[in-house]
């Protein structure tokens, strides 16, 4: 027999031991990672295309993904890919909606504990059915705990023995700011922690405010303000001097500065909002009866937390509602977003039994609020909290006890250690 012949060495193949080294711990690390996230979402995605499957038999379908939870979007398109391709090995080809005889819709949504997948089946005779599976999240590691903390910090705006329903910040030098009480909005000059009014317009209403009446203002581009009340709006104009019309009015109120596009309706007789909101948080066109509302913008979608009657702390994202039933906070909620950190913040007043009102920030991970800030206490209730100029600042209203004085506050944030 003929002994073993080898071939000569090619000269451009001499690459160095640590090179191929290098170059298979990539490659096993590259199929590692692969394995471990096809590990993750093998069992959903198996459970769902024999859900899919029995309904559809084999045929052509179209989809079309929603993501609505904290999975990345890359991980989501992951999740398409995989899923179409579990579909193809069972007979159902995704291919474009004209030539499918059923539209898929897929969101992914999350709950404190799950993440939960919603499949919505239409048939081309107008059939529709619903699929859900579920799998547990993962414990998430709070991103907020490795950067510095916030200081909230306290200016004073203004201070009045009636009652200030809201507040907002004219830039420009000096300052003003926009006051509504329950019979007037005055124009104040903020100068030295100190506000004097310069103008002020009365409200003309038909009808008497509740006695624990709530108000909105809202800066607008074509004019100064618009003011909401109960069963009233007012409208300023542009002029010098400054004018203002009231009117009656059921409109919803904004819950958001002008182009947020959600509002809710105000009960006129009473000082929160009824839940019926217009158009509407994605596929939800109501919430629960709530004081205040705040809106947290995530990677794919808007988290909506409400300040509830129930005295409960709620979170819509356009296809689930959840209670944090853990979270005791009061009825006073506002976004802001602290330009010294990545993620926005949520502030809440913190009612104590025995001790004034405090205000905290939090930032969500997940579902979950974390504190990102020690308490702000203050010398009284709180009973209005805002978010201030270009959402970079808070403004809060609440009531001094020692005084009986209504103090209105700008909030600013402060990340160094």
């Amino acid at each position: 027999m003929r002994g073993a012949i080898y071939n000569s060495p090619n000269p451009g193949m001499n690459f160095p031991s640590s090179c191929v080294r290098r170059g298979l711990c990539l490659c096993l690390c590259l199929f590692l990672c692969r394995f471990s996230f096809a590990a993750e979402w093998r069992q959903p995605v198996s459970e769902l295309t024999e859900k899919i499957a029995a309904i559809t038999g084999p045929g052509v379908v179209a989809l079309e993904l929603v993501n609505r939870s904290s999975i990345s979007s890359a991980d989501a398109e992951e999740i398409r890919r995989e899923l179409t391709s579990s579909l193809a090995a069972s007979g159902v080809r995704v291919w474009q909606p004209d030539q499918a005889a059923a539209a898929i819709q897929l969101t992914l949504s999350e709950n404190l504990e799950e993440y939960v997948w919603v499949a919505e089946i239409q048939g081309a005779q107008g059939d529709k059915n619903v699929l859900l599976v579920s799998l547990p999240r993962p414990d998430s590691a709070v991103s907020a705990a490795n950067l510095p903390p916030v200081t909230i910090r306290r200016t004073p705006l203004v201070s009045q023995p009636e009652p200030i329903l809201d507040v907002a910040v004219l830039e420009g030098t000096p300052r003003r700011a926009v006051v509504l009480g329950r019979n007037r909005v005055a124009i104040e000059q903020l100068e030295n922690g100190r506000g004097s009014v310069i103008e002020w317009l009365p409200v003309s209403s038909p009808n008497p405010l509740p006695r624990d009446a709530r108000g909105r203002i809202f800066l607008r581009k074509d004019r100064v303000f618009d003011v909401y009340l109960p069963g009233l709006i007012c409208r300023s104009t542009n002029s010098t001097p400054l004018g203002m019309n009231c009117s009656p009015s059921d409109d919803p109120w904004p819950l958001g500065p002008e182009d947020s596009g959600v509002a809710a309706f105000f009960s006129p007789a009473r000082n929160f909002f009824t839940g019926a909101l217009v158009p509407g948080i994605g596929r939800q066109r109501s919430g629960p009866p709530f004081y205040s509302a705040a809106a947290i913008p995530e990677a794919n979608y808007l988290l909506w937390i409400f300040a509830g009657l129930d005295g409960q702390i709620h979170l819509l994202d356009g296809f689930n509602q959840q209670v944090l039933g853990k979270v005791r906070w009061g009825s006073n909620v506002a976004s802001v977003h602290a330009p010294c950190r990545p993620q926005w913040q949520v502030l809440a007043d913190l009612p104590e039994t025995e001790t004034p009102d405090a205000i905290q920030a939090f930032e969500f991970s997940g579902r979950e609020p974390v504190p990102v800030s020690a308490k702000l206490n203050l010398n009284g209730s709180v009973t209005a909290l805002r978010a201030g100029p270009g959402v970079e600042a808070g403004l809060a209203i609440y009531r001094n006890s020692a005084t009986g004085n209504y103090e209105a506050l700008e909030l600013n944030f402060d990340c160094t250690r």
